[in-house]
């Protein structure tokens, strides 16, 4: 086998690939066999057709249309592999000549990856916001869990802000009851803005027993976007009471004696929660100027499937859940379609061109993935997938995504590379030391979970 590689662009090449037929030995083989399985012919034996007599009753071209499909994948993976190429996707492959005893040529169209050169990223320097947890900020952190721990009594009169009130809801549409429509015995606080838009007016003034009719647009359901005619009663009033806010709520929501040291833990993980998120904004703004730095072709072709996909996703999946249509996400977003075509687009070509990048930063410094930090990271992608480790991992091996999972970690620990070259300095002028932001973060994470686990005790008790 010849092959010749000739370039079309910076990110498709067309492969011209010349075989001798000897080579096509194994697949004629193959072909007829095949075909033996396949047909019965008087006085022969299945499977044991000549290959003269399949020749003369099938044709000699079915036989050669069969082998040379069985062969062409070998072949152009040879070619391939050859030219040392990364090809992205399926190749168009053209046969341009087929000779029976003498040879077959093909050509086969295919994007790559380009070539990347990385140049000397150790002068990135970039701004990320300052670590600042005001007494404010502490303040609301507590009065957030202050409100969790809050207590409901049943009340004899009209309905007010804050007040927590037990209603039945029936939705109409043109006149309609919709199935999905009716609910009984729910529980909302005015003022909270979960339910329907016009709720909190027509609830308020309300007693026990009381019912009021409203027009609201539906965010959910059959009927997601329409107006309906929603007549709601209130078969409870509650008014709603916080805790006073002293040591015995301390002790009540926390493991600590007193409201001083609550505060002060608050405050610890509020800073340990924002430098993960200057953390992460570092690593983001870092990538940003890498790019910048890095000539990177993108293939037509995987960039049209990359936009396809991000659409997909959005419409079917995110969408779907809320039950949305595109138009009316639009709406909401107050954007035109051109807008979010552009910026589908933006964001798309951005994720190619980091893939591109990571993954040669990945080869130039000969970065490995071992097992704890594959396991680390499907641990975390389980969390936020809802599943739990051992189902994703299921999951991931069924599916063959295990390498996959390794590019995300490999490319995660390129972008670390670079981050720990970089300068990055708060918009104080600090500099700052990004390996503690890591510590916190992962201590952040740890005390804000013990926290949620001492509420939900609480209030189970």
């Amino acid at each position: 086998m010849k092959s010749a590689v000739e370039t079309l662009n910076p990110t498709r090449v067309r492969l011209t690939v010349e075989v001798p037929f000897e080579e096509l030995k194994d697949s004629l083989d193959a072909a007829y066999k095949k075909i033996n399985q396949q047909v019965t012919v008087k006085g022969f034996r299945k499977g044991k057709v000549p290959a003269r007599v399949i020749d003369q009753r099938f044709g000699r071209g079915a036989v050669l249309e069969e082998a040379v499909n069985d062969a062409l994948p070998k072949f152009y993976t040879d070619a391939v592999n050859e030219a040392e190429l990364s090809p992205l996707g399926q190749p168009e492959v053209d046969i341009t000549e087929l000779k029976d005893g003498e040879t077959l040529n093909f050509t086969a169209e295919v994007d790559i990856r380009p070539a990347i050169e990385i140049p000397d990223y150790s002068g990135i320097e970039v701004e990320v916001d300052a670590v600042e947890v005001t007494d404010e900020d502490v303040e609301k952190s507590v009065e957030q869990l202050r409100e969790r721990f809050a207590s409901t009594t049943p009340v004899e009169r009209a309905a007010e802000d804050g007040d927590v009130v037990t209603i039945d809801l029936e939705a109409k549409v043109d006149g309609e009851v919709l199935e999905d429509g009716v609910a009984s015995g729910v529980s909302y606080t005015i003022g909270s803005g979960e339910l329907l838009d016009g709720i909190d007016d027509a609830v308020k003034g309300l007693e026990a027993g009381g019912e009021a009719t409203f027009t609201s647009e539906l965010k959910g359901g059959s009927a997601a976007g329409k107006e309906a005619e929603v007549t709601v009663k209130v078969t409870q009033v509650a008014k709603r009471e916080l805790p006073e806010l002293d040591d015995e709520f301390a002790q009540l929501a926390s493991e600590f004696d007193t409201l001083e040291e609550l505060k002060a833990d608050s405050r610890k993980r509020l800073e340990n929660m924002k430098q993960y998120d200057q953390a992460t904004q570092a690593q983001e703004r870092v990538l940003d100027k890498l790019l910048e730095l890095v000539e990177v072709p993108v293939p037509e072709k995987l960039l049209e499937d990359e936009i396809n996909t991000r659409k997909h996703n959005l419409e079917h999946h995110q969408l779907g859940q809320m039950g949305l249509d595109l138009a009316k996400y639009l709406e909401i977003q107050g954007k035109t379609e051109e807008e979010f075509e552009n910026e589908t687009r933006e964001a798309a070509i951005k994720g190619i061109k980091t893939q591109f990048v990571l993954d040669e930063l990945v080869k130039q410094e000969k970065l490995n993935v071992n097992q704890e930090e594959l396991t680390e990271h499907l641990m975390r992608r389980a969390a936020s997938s809802g599943m739990s480790p051992d189902q994703f991992a299921q999951a991931v091996v069924e599916q063959g995504q295990v390498p996959l999972l390794v590019g995300e970690v490999a490319r995660g620990k390129a972008l670390a590379v670079v981050v720990e070259k970089a300068t990055v300095k708060d918009t104080n002028g600090e500099i700052v030391d990004l390996e503690d932001d890591e510590d916190e973060a992962a201590e952040a994470e740890t005390s804000e979970a013990a926290a949620d686990e001492k509420a939900e005790e609480k209030t189970e008790g």
